[in-house]
């Protein structure tokens, strides 16, 4: 089965920075575009940043362009998305994501094309 694994959330302080990473147990993610979704309690799920499958192009919701930036290893097998400047409307559950039967899924940044997913993994910001 596949899965998708997110690890690198905490607790930062307003401004502060985190780096998360996905990667997976089965699926050899080099092959196919990576999708990060967050999801704050009592909202939708909504589209964070997509890299396709060599990297080479990269989305991002308006809101975190200058803010946030997905890379990927492929050597290692894992997605990152780095986020700087975190602010009180980034905390949130974030989940990376994938499409295995469509490698262009991103540009989208629309969860319904996305289903493959991680748990998540939280991300809080306070003071």
């Amino acid at each position: 089965q596949v899965q998708l694994v997110e690890s690198g959330g905490g607790l930062v302080q307003p401004g502060g920075s985190l780096r998360l990473s996905c990667t997976a147990s089965v699926l050899t993610l080099k092959y196919y575009a990576i999708g990060w979704f967050r999801q704050a309690p009592g909202n939708e799920r909504e589209g964070v940043s997509c890299i396709i499958d060599t990297g080479r192009n990269t989305h991002y919701k308006d809101s975190v362009k200058s803010r946030f930036t997905i890379s990927r290893n492929n050597t290692k097998n894992t997605i990152y998305l780095r986020m700087n400047n975190l602010k009180p409307e980034d905390p949130s559950v974030y989940y990376c994501a994938t499409r295995p039967l469509d490698v262009l899924v991103c540009p989208s940044l629309t969860s319904n094309d996305y289903d493959v997913w991680g748990q998540g993994t939280q991300v809080s910001v306070s003071s």
